[in-house]
């Protein structure tokens, strides 16, 4: 795979990709968190997934070891694993080659087809997980504040969702340093999600999904 697209989106953007050695290479410092299921990962700059197909390769892996016996753990807890993968891009045929190149990985690794409701509800997450905005500026493509869903696996086949914003999310560090003002305050009491969504299956999951216009 070329490291770059083009000479000018290099110029216009400092665009250039991590080869696939370096990128196992690094993933290999942080390799029990890659090998838990529902370790969260973030690339602010993800292009078209290098890091992020590779973390997610890793935690399918893992979800064999542990759930390949049982199809129902294995198909929910896959969905756990992509659940804990997120990414911002500034280029929109990055974002879309990046949901695409993930989705991949999944529906192959289960062997789903777009008319199973997994497939339905993994590209449902990607579209939300999956941000085209600019990470420094905090902001969608569109100018709205990027938000980021926290999805919870409530087992027998239930999920939780819930909303935070992407500022406060960056301000954690500060709030739990050491010699911060606000050091002895619990997260939870400053960090509050901006909307929590019902309980829900995979089958509704894929109903909050937008509907294709005819």
């Amino acid at each position: 795979m070329s490291l770059i697209k083009t000479k000018q989106r290099v110029a216009d953007h400092g665009e250039v990709f991590t080869p696939a050695w370096l990128v196992e290479a690094m993933l290999d410092l942080v390799k029990d968190e890659t090998q838990r299921i529902d370790s969260r990962f973030l690339e602010p700059a993800c292009g078209s997934g290098n890091f992020l197909v590779q973390i997610l390769r890793r935690k399918l892996a893992a979800v064999e070891v542990k759930y390949g016996r049982s199809d129902f753990e294995r198909r929910h807890f896959a969905l756990v694993a992509l659940m804990s993968v997120y990414g911002i891009e500034l280029l929109a045929d990055n974002i879309d080659e990046c949901r695409a190149n993930m989705l991949e990985v999944f529906a192959d690794y289960l062997r789903l087809n777009e008319t199973d409701d997994l497939f339905r509800a993994a590209s449902h997450v990607l579209s939300v997980n999956l941000v085209h905005g600019d990470a420094l500026t905090m902001r969608a493509w569109d100018g709205s504040a990027i938000t980021f869903a926290e999805w919870g696996y409530l087992g027998a086949g239930r999920f939780q969702r819930r909303d935070f914003s992407f500022a406060n999310l960056t301000q954690s560090s500060a709030f739990s340093a050491e010699d911060s003002l606000f050091a002895e305050l619990g997260k939870h009491e400053i960090f509050t999600p901006v909307k929590t969504y019902p309980r829900m299956t995979v089958s509704e999951l894929v109903t909050l999904a937008p509907q294709p216009t005819l």
